[in-house]
């Protein structure tokens, strides 16, 4: 047998020994009868096995893949069993037909049992693969069918919706509609063979094994199978014909005779009773007679259940109970009504139906018209008890808080009420008692109800009862078609006692000082619902909707009055009043007498009481009634008239006019009222019954009447809301009445805005607003108001405007101008055509102005910038305009223009302006386009003239020559330069120049995405003009950054044009050949940076690849000659471009000029065009090079003035020192490209010549002010660089052709000559230019002369010459050069310049290795008896600079925590700060890896005496950034470089990379500092806080242990110490050092573990081998060892040697300190020396003062004697 825990083999197709002995069987004739789990059952768990005579040749119809999914559906894991499903589903797909078939033997068992699976999934997808095996076998599922359907539909009713619904999809692609009726008769028996099982014979344990399944699941499945059966009985008889159903009756029967089924009615889970339910009902409509046979138990199981309010159970039962009594006549037989059925119902509707009123209440109309006369009787109390039942329903909680159960029950109310009172019209007395009850004590007191309820007055309650009220009337004979006499007679009454009890309930309510205002708001609120009921009929289906589909609209809500979740208030303006139709409301006379009565009881107590609430009331009844017989009503109340009353006899005649004067205007003056709409309404309402002539003479009458502001505004809101009422009042609203009304309400609101006041007042807020609405509403195209007067305000607003702008400052105004800017932009953008006016376009340009001087950029800047937008979208969108001088265009153009050129601008000043043009830009292109006519003459408008560019030009200070000179891309001149000039500073205020380039180049680049042709393009920069902007442009980013963005308004600038997008200068908006030439004739005609410009603008484009561009520019080269300034400016900037034969043409004709040339400026003109041919790589021949050597050294005998020996520079002009500058540049050229053609007189020429530079540079520090003679210094200290390099790195070649004595000359004399007079000047230079931030300060001599220094040899350093400094008290054992030195040059360490820092550190790093060597063999100034650890200070210039520098980056990193990272701006002072500090650091560490083992042990003390390391390992983890990843790397790179793998870069003169300087230099001293001290760094790690600690942890174990471990073990590997009797090897993968010491018969094998987070873990000292040794010995030196790499400040090679030492000294005789156990001490390398009298034991001194400090005694450690 094979085991258990072999391998199964995938796709393994033979069958098991089991298999084949079943087989052998078979042959031998045996019978199977089949194998277990095979029965009839629901219940087996055996899925796939054949049980048919033949299994190996059937199993092997079935393909292997399906036999594999059919296995893994037996399995117990649901996942891989719905898996399997799935895969089943996608093979039935996938394969051909046959292969499926071959699987129909085997899927009905596996069908049933998956498809009650209790995982819902796994249902669900059965479900799906089912469908996808039955459209592709099709017919062949027929033989199969019986034993599927019952399954199938039981599936179809699953309780899981999505599973059921898969399941009928399944049976629809197997049956068409007609085909399904057949196919379920015949599988009719097996389906309910299946349904009876489950119902009358399963239970929880049958349907699922009670030992694998849980007992909640197996009451789960059970209840879902139970619910599904029943639900499948419904199924089958719904499916079945007639016929079919008939059959089944008797099988039908056997289940309902069972008591087990009546059970379900009351079973625990109310899925299982609403499914019980739902088959009671299929049972009364498809078998009435097996439902009539059983009447005794079904009555009671479903009438006894009408009060399960279940969800699920009471739709279910409520249809139940109409089947039943619909179905069974003698149901009320099997049940008492009175005492089972009735208490029930009414505890139900006292409820609100518990929730389900939607289920419950629509069936009981139903169900009233279904009961017998012996159920209702007495019919009146029966009445009384039902209805009353139901009103008070909908005081229940569910109906009080849902209104669409509140509005089914008040439905069904209407509705039964109606159905009652039509079944008793008869004129018997109990009839009448009837109907008099539903009307007075159900109908009354609901309306009553509803008055006080807002929910229900919004409900269907309202028109429902106005639609009986109407319904009535029809039959009361009121249309003429009454029925009958009789029952006319009746219905008449019904009215006259349904309005005769509701005047009288309202007229209590309205009679009332008290009255309530909320009953007020129901009364009238019904009373319009009864006169317009189709729009309430309307109101109510739109709000239906607005609730489930959301289909409603916001100004929907607005119209309705509905506001988020706030009760719907009942507004309705007149306009839309007189539109509706009052079709469908009462025609009875009792309506309108009822309002009438309201209405004079409102006169009475509004007269009387003034009682506000009643007028409200009266506002919204003439709302809805604005009849003759109303306004009559009211007149004839007030019968008194007085006798002065001027109005004509015609008018008084119309009540509505007598009314609206008599009453509604006096109203209206009275002073105390605040809320006048109400009054408005009225007065409209009053209006419907006036003429034309009637409603202007009122109108003006109440214009003139000096009401508040407001009520005008709401009579003129009202005027226009709707065409009717415009039409009415149009001669109002024109006429002068009005006009001259709104011209001084607009003269009085603008004198009040100028005043002092802070707050707004409600009179301005409603008189801008009407003045706002006057101005923009337009009808028909015509202005609301009089054209005139229309003008008028306009013209005042402007002038309004135009006497603030210079008040800008006051904040006073700021409302007024608010109050402007709305009424200027609802007037702008609502009415067509309007800037025609003179008036309009002005005020437009007044709020222009005010747009581009607001800096306040708060709300009012948005709104002025909304008028402007506004006003220009109405002024381009007509047709005919012209931009013509005095218009809006040309005057903002214009005056745009004069504030760039003549007012200085600031960064926020410039921003506003070019804002203020932009929306004016932006508006034009969004209506035209960006070729427009109207924006190109825009732009001609806003462009300089070519004078005024020249001017603005001219006025940008000069000081940018600087950058280009100094970096040789410039020959700069200047006539007269002074140290004035260079010390200036720039003011807050931009240069107009910049200003100009800012806005222009802003708004070509918004016209410039705008999508056009390549020729329309062209066609547009001809028109415009780009060129020349564009040229301005670039020339002024050139200038920025010549400045090199300093100050910081310039680089605020150059922020502000890179957030525009304008850093390319626009080139791509101008043809380049253009651009090019443009740029190349004003570098002809002026030079400068014109030519700088053009070089920039040539290696941007990348021209100088291809010279075709360039050559096309200068044709010739003769056109440079003869060469001036410009010429030469221009002709060094395209000399790179050239080609190399103008290139050589050039240099023949420079060398004619140099050896002919008389004119001294034609000379160095022509030597400088030689060397810009020379610096372009151009090859020259060595006898041109030669001759013109030799000229120049004529000119040293000649012209020796040329050379500025020994001058006074502050007397030189520019133009000598750039002539000697050019000789200069000349011989360095020679040195480093050429030094073969230089012979022993010109080798002395040059270096003497440089020698006497240098001497004349440093009689001349004061002048360095001037940049031309920071030039002369820069050079000189460049062509002594490359002297340097030249001697360093000189090849063979070179050497063999120099002469023999030079590099002994250079070595011996020169370069001692040359250091001794530039060492000095750094202090120099210092002492003259103390500040660095002045702009006169010598910066790039300082870096040139700081790279000059990197060369000095540290001899020259060593015996220096410098003047001595000393310090007081300062304790040093220095000789005094070198002292001289650090007490130098150490201060500068702290200067604010870069290159200074940079320089100093790199020659004082030269000297520092030789500087231990004078401290000798350490602190002896100790006394043996002290037995404090002695401990030695490292230089102390250096310690003093590096307590200076603590202090100030402790001030500088104070608010920043250890492991955060500090954000240093570059080159602050700041910054220079910590990089003195950080470089001191590193010099230190460079002094300390130096030293000896026994004073590095000194030196350590006094760092940690001194805290020194603490403090700084404290601002390193606030400097290093938190992933010190170094720039710049690609993503294909393997390896991150971090900035502790990559070598730190501190040239003098670097320029990139500037940024993370600082980041990678902090890296770079915490690396070294770890590497040279890991002993004092552990123990600060030790020593920190919990958080401190783990960051460092963190940082340290993640970058820079695997960086030093591998560099450790590197070290071991390549070390050339050599140990005697010790070998020492490395293992780079385990991190392990492993030493062994052998000595005669001694062998000891120590193996060294580093951890993963050294330098701070402890390093592991574990056993090897070992021979000869005693353990406890052997276990001193482990400690030894452990101890020394712990605690000494060194590599593992250096404790190792250390461990060596002492073992070699054991071995020697001395012995052990007894405190340490060890010979040399672990920290101070000391011997044991003092010894105790008694016991002669010798001890270490350290060890001896910490045992006496710790114990506070003074005995021997060993024998307790006194030790002293």
């Amino acid at each position: 047998m094979g085991g258990k825990n072999k391998q199964r083999t995938k796709g393994n197709v033979r069958p098991s020994s089991s298999g084949r002995a079943a087989e052998t069987l078979t042959r031998d004739g045996g019978v199977i009868p089949g194998f277990v789990g095979f029965d009839t059952s629901v219940n087996f768990e055996q899925s796939y096995v054949p049980a048919v005579h033949g299994v190996e040749e059937i199993d092997n119809l079935v393909d292997a893949d399906f036999r594999l999914v059919l296995r893994k559906l037996s399995k117990r894991d649901v996942v891989t069993r719905l898996k399997a499903v799935q895969d089943f589903g996608s093979m039935c797909q996938e394969r051909d037909a046959e292969e499926v078939k071959g699987v129909l033997p085997y899927w009905p068992r596996i069908y049933c049992k998956i498809s009650v699976d209790h995982d819902r999934r796994i249902r669900e997808a059965t479900q799906q693969a089912f469908e996808q095996l039955v459209l592709k076998v099709g017919r062949s599922l027929a033989p199969f069918l019986k034993s599927l359907m019952g399954h199938w539909i039981l599936s179809q009713c699953d309780t899981y919706t999505p599973s059921a619904s898969a399941a009928c999809q399944a049976f629809r692609a197997a049956f068409s509609a007609t085909k399904q009726p057949e196919a379920v008769s015949f599988c009719k028996d097996e389906i309910l063979n299946v349904l009876q099982d489950i119902l009358l014979k399963e239970t929880a344990d049958t349907l699922s094994d009670p030992q694998s399944v849980t007992e909640e699941e197996r009451e789960s499945k059970y209840v879902r199978m139970l619910t599904s059966s029943l639900l499948g009985v419904k199924r089958l008889l719904s499916l079945l014909l007639q016929i079919d159903r008939t059959a089944l009756e008797q099988r039908l029967a056997h289940l309902v005779n069972s008591g087990k089924f009546w059970k379900y009615s009351r079973h625990k889970t109310p899925q299982v009773r609403g499914a019980f339910f739902e088959m009671v009902c299929a049972l009364c409509e498809f078998t009435p007679s097996l439902v009539e046979a059983e009447a005794a138990r079904l009555c009671p199981a479903v009438l006894l259940s009408a009060d399960d309010t279940d969800p699920a159970v009471l739709p279910a039962v409520w249809e139940a109970v109409l089947h039943v009594v619909s179905t069974i006549p003698g149901c009320w037989a099997h049940v008492n009504a009175k005492k089972g059925f009735l208490p029930k119902l009414w505890g139900l509707l006292k409820e609100g139906g518990k929730g389900m009123a939607k289920a419950l209440h629509p069936s009981l109309m139903p169900l009233l018209s279904k009961l017998p006369q012996e159920v209702t009787e007495p019919t009146l109390e029966f009445y009384t008890i039902f209805f009353t039942s139901f009103v008070q329903g909908l005081s229940s909680e569910r109906a009080a808080t849902s209104l669409s159960e509140s509005a089914v029950i008040v439905t069904s109310v209407v509705e039964c009420l109606r159905y009652c009172i039509m079944c008793h019209i008869q004129q018997e007395e109990d009839h009448k008692q009837i109907r008099n009850m539903l009307i007075s004590q159900q109908l009354l007191p609901l309306l009553e109800k509803a008055i006080s309820n807002s929910s229900l007055q919004n409900g269907p309650l309202f028109p429902l009862v106005t639609d009986m009220l109407v319904s009535w009337e029809k039959k009361a004979g009121l249309y003429g078609d009454a029925e009958t006499n009789d029952s006319k007679d009746i219905f008449q009454g019904l009215l006259a006692a349904f309005w005769e009890e509701l005047g009288v309930m309202f007229v209590r309510y309205v009679d009332s000082e008290e009255a309530d205002a909320q009953a007020l708001e129901g009364i009238a609120t019904l009373l319009q619902v009864m006169r317009y009921p189709k729009k309430a009929k309307r109101k109510h289906t739109l709000k239906k909707k607005s609730v489930k589909i959301c289909f409603s609209k916001p100004e929907d809500n607005e119209k309705t009055g509905v506001e988020g979740n706030a009760v719907e208030k009942p507004v309705q303006t007149v306009p839309e009043l007189l539109t509706e139709e009052a079709s469908g409301s009462p025609q009875t006379q009792h309506f309108e007498d009822v309002v009438c009565q309201l209405a004079q009881l409102c006169m009475v107590h509004v007269n009387e009481t003034k009682s506000e609430k009643h007028l409200v009331f009266l506002s919204l009844l003439l709302q809805s009634f604005h009849t003759p017989k109303v306004f009559t009503t009211l007149v004839e109340w007030d019968t008194k008239v007085k006798d002065d009353e001027q109005q004509s006899e015609v008018i008084m005649k119309n009540p509505a006019v007598r009314f609206l004067l008599e009453q509604v205007v006096v109203w209206l003056a009275e002073k105390r009222r605040s809320d006048t709409e109400h009054l408005v309404e009225m007065v409209f309402s009053s209006l419907c019954c006036c003429s034309g002539q009637e409603t202007t003479r009122i109108l003006n009458h109440i214009a003139t009447m000096d009401l508040h502001c407001g009520v005008i505004l709401q009579i003129v809101q009202r005027a226009c809301a709707g065409p009717d009422f415009l039409r009415i009042c149009g001669d109002w609203l024109k006429g002068s009445v009005l006009g001259e009304q709104l011209l001084a309400l607009t003269e009085e609101l603008c004198e009040m805005g100028c005043l002092p006041s802070s707050s707004v007042s409600p009179t301005s807020k409603h008189g801008w607003t009407l003045i706002s609405l006057v101005l923009s509403q337009h009808h028909n195209h015509e202005p609301l108001i009089g054209p005139v007067y229309m003008e008028k305000i306009l013209e005042k607003l402007h002038t309004t405007l135009s006497e603030t702008k210079c008040l800008s400052e006051a904040g006073n105004i700021e409302p007024l101008i608010s109050f402007i800017c709305d009424v200027a932009s609802t007037f702008f953008s609502s009415v067509q055509d309007c800037l025609l006016l003179l008036s309009a376009e002005e005020l437009l340009f007044t709020v222009f102005q005010l747009m581009a001087h607001d800096q306040t950029n708060n709300l009012l800047s948005g709104k002025l910038r909304k008028v402007c937008v506004a006003g220009v979208q109405s002024l381009v969108h007509h047709s005919d305009y012209e931009i013509n001088e005095g218009g809006f265009l040309h005057s903002a153009a214009a005056w745009s223009k004069k504030q760039l050129l003549s007012v200085l601008q600031d960064i926020k000043s410039l921003k506003v302006l070019v804002l203020a043009v932009q929306t004016i830009v932006e508006t034009i292109v969004s209506v035209c386009s960006a070729n427009s006519r109207l924006l190109v003459q825009f732009f001609i408008q806003l462009m300089p003239s070519e004078t005024e560019w020249t001017q603005i030009r001219q006025a940008l200070p000069p000081q940018w020559v600087k950058t280009p000179l100094l970096s040789s891309r410039h020959r700069g001149f200047c006539e007269n330069p002074s140290i004035d000039m260079w010390k200036f500073r720039l003011s807050s205020k931009l240069p107009a120049h910049l200003c100009a380039c800012a806005l222009l180049g802003k708004m070509m680049h918004l016209v410039a995405p705008s999508p056009f042709e390549e020729k329309d393009a062209e066609c547009l920069s001809h028109k415009l003009n780009l060129k020349t902007t564009v040229s301005e442009l670039l020339f002024a980013l050139q200038w920025c950054k010549e400045m090199e963005y300093s100050p910081s308004v310039v680089a605020a600038y150059r922020s502000l044009l890179s957030d525009w997008g304008l850093l390319e200068g626009l080139q791509s908006l101008v043809p380049m050949k253009d651009l090019l030439k443009t740029l190349y004739s004003r570098s002809l005609m002026d030079g400068g940076l014109w030519s700088v410009t053009l070089e920039n603008c040539i290696h941007t484009n990348n021209l100088a690849v291809s010279c075709t561009a360039v050559r096309k520019l200068y044709c010739s080269t003769d056109s440079f000659f003869p060469l001036s300034r410009s010429k030469l400016s221009t002709l060094q900037a395209l000399c790179p471009s050239m080609t190399s034969k103008d290139r050589d043409t050039l240099v023949a004709q420079t060398t004619s000029g140099i050896l002919n040339g008389q004119d001294k400026d034609e000379v160095f003109g022509c030597l400088a065009g030689l060397l810009c041919c020379l610096r372009s790589n151009t090859p020259v021949d060595e006898e041109i090079l030669q001759a013109v050597l030799a000229t120049v050294m004529e000119w040293r005998n000649s012209k020796e003035d040329w050379f500025l020996f020994g001058c006074d520079f502050s007397k030189a002009t520019t133009d000598q020192l750039i002539h000697t500058v050019e000789m200069m540049r000349f011989l360095s050229w020679l040195v480093a490209h050429c030094p073969t053609v230089l012979g022993s007189s010109q080798w002395d020429f040059l270096l003497c010549s440089m020698l006497s530079w240098l001497e004349a540079a440093c009689d001349n520090v004061s002048s360095l002010w001037n940049p031309w003679v920071q030039l002369f210094v820069c050079e000189d200290t460049a062509l002594i660089v490359k002297l340097n390099h030249f001697f360093e790195s000189s090849l063979p070649e070179n050497l063999e052709k120099m002469p023999p004595a030079l590099p002994g000359e250079w070595r011996d004399f020169f370069v001692e000559g040359i250091y001794s007079l530039m060492l000095p000047l750094p202090i120099t230079i210092t002492d003259a230019f103390p500040d660095p931030d002045d702009p006169a300060f010598p910066s790039a001599v300082l870096k040139s002369v700081g790279v000059a220094l990197t060369y000095v040899p540290a001899n020259q350093l060593k015996e220096n010459s410098l003047p001595p400094r000393f310090i007081a008290d300062q304790n040093t054992n220095l000789p005094e050069p070198l002292q001289t030195l650090l007490n130098t040059f150490c201060p500068l360490l702290l200067f604010k310049a870069r290159p200074l820092q940079i320089a100093v550190y790199h020659f004082l790093e030269k000297v520092m290795p030789q500087l231990p060597e004078c401290d000798g063999e350490g602190d002896n100034s100790k006394s043996d008896d002290d037995g404090d650890e002695p401990c030695l200070s490292p230089p102390a210039s250096l310690m003093t600079i590096l307590s200076t520098c603590e202090e100030l980056c402790d001030s500088v990193l104070a608010g920043v925590q250890v492991g955060e990272f500090a954000v240093v701006q570059p080159l602050s002072m700041e910054y220079s700060c910590i990089l003195g500090y950080l470089l001191a650091w590193k010099l230190l560490l460079t002094f300390f890896k130096s030293s000896p083992s026994h004073l590095r042990a000194h030196y350590a003390q006094y760092l940690k005496k001194s805290c020194s390391l603490n403090n700084l390992l404290r601002h390193l983890f606030k400097l290093m950034p938190e992933n010190p990843i170094y720039p710049g790397q690609g993503s294909e790179m393997k390896e991150t470089k971090t900035f502790f793998t990559e070598s730190l870069s501190l040239a003098v003169d670097k320029h990139e990379g500037i940024e993370y300087e600082l980041h990678h230099l902090a890296c770079s001293v915490y690396y070294s500092t770890v590497q040279d001290l890991p002993a004092m760094v552990r123990l600060w790690w030790n020593s920190q806080e919990k958080r401190v600690s783990s960051a460092v942890e963190k940082f340290t174990t993640k970058y820079i242990s695997p960086v030093l471990s591998a560099q450790e073990i590197s070290s071991v590997h390549s070390s050339t110490q050599l140990f005697e009797n010790m070998t020492v090897k490395a293992r780079s993968a385990a991190r392990e050092v492993i030493a062994t010491y052998s000595v005669d018969d001694i062998f000891i094998e120590l193996v060294i573990q580093l951890p993963q987070n050294y330098p701070l873990g402890s390093i592991a000292v574990e056993s090897g081998r070992r021979v000869g040794v005693a353990v406890q010995q052997w276990r001193n030196w482990m400690l030894q060892l452990s101890t020394y790499l712990t605690h000494q400040n060194g590599s593992i090679m250096e404790g190792l040697a250390l461990w060596k030492n002492n073992v070699d000294k054991r071995f020697e005789g001395i012995e052990d300190c007894m405190i340490c156990y060890s010979v040399i001490h672990g920290s101070n390398y000391s011997l044991p020396k003092k010894g105790c009298r008694t016991c002669k034991k010798k001890f270490h001194s350290a060890c001896l003062y910490r045992w006496f400090t710790s114990s506070n005694k003074s005995t021997c450690p060993l024998c307790r004697e006194s030790f002293f």
